[in-house]
């Protein structure tokens, strides 16, 4: 019977294989760190632009709200001079 020994082609072969899978997977976390950090300085991109929206979304709902209230002040002016033009178109 012959003795078994390990022969140089197959260890290298093996060690060759572990390093390329090594660098392959450092490859793709670098990849998907990249990817991480994209995603980080969007979400930090979006939030600033909904506290920008909020904002905004809040001083034109005050806009709103003084015009409603300005327009019905108007309306009561229109409304009270209608009543003294009729009043004084009836007493003339």
């Amino acid at each position: 019977m012959g003795t078994l020994t390990a022969s140089p082609a197959p260890l290298y072969s093996v060690y060759m294989h572990t390093e390329k899978t090594r660098e392959l997977l450092e490859q793709e976390l670098m990849r998907l760190e990249g990817r991480v950090e994209e995603l980080v300085a969007s979400c930090i991109r979006l939030r600033s632009d909904n506290h920008s929206l909020r904002e905004r979304l809040e001083s034109l709902n005050t806009e709103r709200a003084s015009l409603l209230a300005k327009n019905e002040q108007v309306r009561g002016r229109v409304e009270a001079m209608i009543t003294r033009l009729k009043s004084l178109e009836e007493s003339a």
